[in-house]
């Protein structure tokens, strides 16, 4: 499992990407996803700054696991109010927009090569239920561009998005009924948002997942959400690595912690997850 664990590259030096792939490669991880490149999104760039990001990752020795793009953050119609979260350097944009820049993030993945993207369900609406079909009919839309193209795309549970929990990205996936769109499962965004990631969580999603993001949160007394290293937060690893194992999981693990330590660093906090990740494996697994 150890083998299959990578980490997302702005999560360790946000505005160094040399550095951050200097360290990665010493923790002995060998996988990245991308999303920010020297507070570039990676949705952002030229083939040349691709082809050069590209270069540096293959001269450290590492593959690209998936690209975290923000494909299909934004809203499904302006004029509602809904959530929103963090983009990571892109502007709000229109539905249409993010439909025509799926097919630049194809090209990027390929370039860096990978078959795996990252995608959401549009910000939440106050009631999400009331636009299942619409949303199934984008992303069935992303997903034969997907299909056509030889790429994966994967459905994260993003509390602010209208897939926000795993029973919803869960419902989404098996509605869209593509081999090109799974489900990204993160625990740690379920815990966030306040529901238990396992078993519960992880029920709903087993069936249709294809990546795992490795992440720990609680919600505080006053209702108010955060992000720690894993094993000190509110998702179970330990029970839930086993039955990833157990269910025949065999894709990959990426760090995406969120996490930086009182007055300290990202990859402080990187690097706390990295450690204690390591230890639950074992402890999981204690016949290795």
């Amino acid at each position: 499992m150890l083998n299959r664990l990578g980490i997302l590259t702005d999560e360790v030096y946000p505005d160094d990407f040399a550095k951050s792939l200097e360290w990665i490669a010493e923790q002995g991880l060998k996988h990245i996803e991308v999303r920010v490149v020297d507070g570039v999104n990676i949705a952002n760039m030229s083939d040349e700054r691709v082809d050069a990001v590209r270069r540096a990752i293959d001269a450290k020795g590492l593959s690209v696991s998936a690209v975290a793009s923000p494909l299909y953050k934004c809203a499904l119609d302006p004029t509602r109010p809904v959530a929103s979260g963090d983009v990571f350097g892109q502007a709000e944009e229109s539905v249409e927009a993010h439909h025509a820049k799926l097919h630049r993030v194809i090209a990027i993945a390929k370039r860096l090569g990978t078959r795996n993207i990252r995608i959401f369900s549009f910000w939440r609406e106050q009631e999400p239920d009331n636009y299942f079909a619409e949303i199934v009919a984008h992303l069935k839309r992303a997903a034969e561009v997907a299909e056509r193209e030889g790429v994966l795309l994967l459905l994260e549970n993003e509390p602010a998005c209208n897939g926000g929990f795993a029973e919803e990205v869960g419902k989404l996936a098996r509605a869209v009924g593509s081999p090109a769109l799974k489900v990204l499962w993160d625990p740690g965004n379920e815990a966030y948002g306040g529901k238990p990631a396992f078993p519960e969580g992880y029920g709903h999603v087993k069936d249709v997942l294809a990546h795992v993001h490795i992440k720990d949160a609680y919600v505080r007394p006053d209702g108010s959400s955060r992000c720690v290293p894993v094993g000190s937060g509110n998702v179970p690893f330990i029970a839930q690595l086993r039955a990833l194992q157990e269910d025949g999981y065999d894709g990959l693990f990426t760090i995406e912690t969120h996490f930086t330590p009182e007055g300290g660093t990202k990859e402080a906090g990187s690097r706390m997850t990295l450690d204690a990740f390591r230890v639950l494996v074992r402890e999981a697994f204690p016949q290795g």
